[in-house]
């Protein structure tokens, strides 16, 4: 059972660091076509990028940390 949980934490921190770069590389392909769209807006385009980073580092922190809880529990 924990070995399941543990391979569950791993697809979960995979797929969310997977999301943020699949975002990352739209938003900024969103702010290379139009340009005028962003310079509208008194924060730079990257702002929701840093609070989306900020998030995926809490939970892969908190998947890290569970994890470890996981692998000491295995370890005989």
């Amino acid at each position: 059972m924990l070995r399941k949980l543990n391979y569950f934490f791993n697809i979960v921190i995979g797929s969310c660091i997977g999301v943020f770069i699949g975002f990352g590389i739209y938003k900024f392909w969103h702010f290379k076509t139009y340009p005028n769209l962003y310079a509208m807006q008194s924060a730079p385009w990257y702002t929701e990028l840093l609070l989306d980073g900020a998030l995926v580092a809490v939970v892969a922190v908190v998947c890290i940390i569970l994890k470890l809880v996981i692998w000491r529990k295995l370890k005989p």
